[in-house]
């Protein structure tokens, strides 16, 4: 009987909570950058042009700095995860996004320094992409290879919630800060106390994670790669033998991340710009973020039960619909009316990344998932979600309507849609099936090799 049907329980938790701690803390840091660059830095890092979109527009280019990092990042420690293991590289990764972190909350402003204040944020900004692109693979994959393996999607669920988590806790700080601080206070020193306490959430991830291991498939694993000197991993390896699970990967993240960014970054833009106060605008993200952290093992539940490509299917085509009923309702300036709208965007976005670590997972074997993984999921973010609240800002500023910005989010999910339809259902495979079958495959290439000798 395979290891990951006989899973340790207890252990397996420890492994989920060690995850999930450091998902929560890099996120939170991730995601404090996100909305301080639609409140703050567009006000205080750039030069004033009469126009506030257009510092919001500058900011968030500098925001679409680190999703094009983390592609890097994620080749870098994905290629080297696969040799060492997952486990030192996620506490690597934790201390270098927690110093970029903290850095950016002691940095000078525009008028202070002039235009090496944009720098050093795009900087420090990359830094922390490139620090994040590690991140995801491996700690989902330390879940995905101690989970058994009819429950893998709901284990494999929980680092995504900690995405929200990171999200919700950025969002209480700067909610307790602005609501506590006069505006004033609040823009010349008090965003800079959420950068600062990343220095302790980060001391409190790092323990954890020391607490954990990496799986015994990943042992087998390096220990027979070892042993075969034909068969190679990283970045070329992983085009070279599974590119129809690369592709696919990139094809279901589409929709998906346009929509969470959409949703969470660029609804801040959009309900500022047509008049609803920033307090009530994190007070309804608070709501939201809450909502995302139930329905994700929920949905991840659903992927055990009725195979990963119907619940994706549903969140895939649910995107497409999203954008041309909340806007409207974002119109209304109801605030229960827009949390609704808020809450639909949250759900159809579960659905779809609720299950994503299972079915990337099972996408490879072994000895190239991190690779795979990390670059199905993070090469997306150079063109999906890095430019997602830029263009939808843009989108506003040209046309001040919002229909421009529903098409978008349409296109999106029609791409994720295709690829939910062509993806093999793997509900239920065995990691260690996967892995035999990929050493299969290695003997039937190296039988065919030529010999030396000719």
């Amino acid at each position: 009987m395979d290891h990951e049907q006989t899973a340790d329980l207890p252990y397996l938790r420890k492994v989920v909570g060690a995850s999930m701690a450091g998902t929560i803390v890099e996120w939170y840091e991730f995601f404090l950058y996100g909305t301080a660059a639609t409140l703050i830095f567009g006000k205080l890092f750039f030069p004033p042009t009469g126009n506030e979109l257009d510092g919001v527009i500058a900011a968030f280019a500098t925001y679409a700095v680190g999703f094009i990092a983390r592609p890097l990042g994620g080749v870098l420690f994905g290629h080297i995860g696969d040799r060492i293991g997952r486990k030192s590289l996620l506490q690597f990764s934790l201390m270098l996004i927690g110093c970029s972190t903290f850095l950016m909350g002691c940095l000078p402003t525009f008028p202070t320094i002039g235009y090496w204040a944009p720098i050093l944020l795009v900087a420090l900004r990359f830094v922390q992409g490139f620090a994040l692109g590690g991140e995801w693979g491996g700690a989902v994959l330390l879940v995905a290879e101690h989970s058994p393996n009819q429950s893998r999607a709901f284990w494999g669920s929980f680092p995504q919630a900690g995405v929200p988590l990171g999200n919700l806790l950025a969002t209480i700080v700067l909610l307790v800060l602005s609501g506590t601080l006069s505006n004033d206070a609040f823009l010349s020193w008090g965003w800079r106390v959420g950068f600062w306490l990343s220095a302790v959430i980060v001391g409190i991830g790092y323990y954890i994670r020391t607490q954990v291991s990496d799986s015994p498939i990943f042992e087998a694993a390096r220990s027979a790669a070892e042993e075969r000197a034909h068969a190679g991993y990283g970045l070329t390896e992983v085009f070279r033998r599974y590119p129809r699970g690369v592709f696919t990967a990139m094809g279901l993240r589409v929709g998906e991340n346009i929509l969470y960014y959409m949703v969470v970054t660029f609804s801040i833009t959009y309900l500022a710009h047509i008049g609803v106060e920033t307090t009530q605008i994190l007070g309804l993200l608070f709501c939201a973020h809450v909502l995302h952290v139930v329905v994700i093992p929920i949905f991840g539940t659903m992927a055990d039960k009725i195979g990963r490509r119907p619940v994706y299917i549903a969140g895939a085509a649910l995107t497409m619909v999203w954008p041309f009923v909340a806007f409207p309702m974002f119109g209304t300036g109801s605030l229960l009316i827009i949390l609704g709208a808020i809450f639909m965007g949250m759900i159809v976005h579960a659905l779809m990344y609720a299950p994503q670590p299972a079915i990337m997972a099972e996408m490879f074997p072994t000895r190239m998932r991190y690779s795979g993984v990390s670059l199905g999921y993070q090469v997306t973010a150079i063109f999906a979600g890095s430019w997602a609240p830029l263009i939808g800002a843009t989108l506003l500023r040209r046309y001040d309507d919002w229909l421009p910005i529903a098409c978008y989010i349409l296109v999106a999910g029609t791409i994720s849609l295709i690829s939910a339809l062509v993806m093999s259902e793997s509900k239920g495979v065995s990691l260690l099936a996967i892995d035999r079958d990929d050493e299969r495959q290695l003997r039937e290439a190296s039988a065919r090799r030529p010999s030396p000798d000719g």
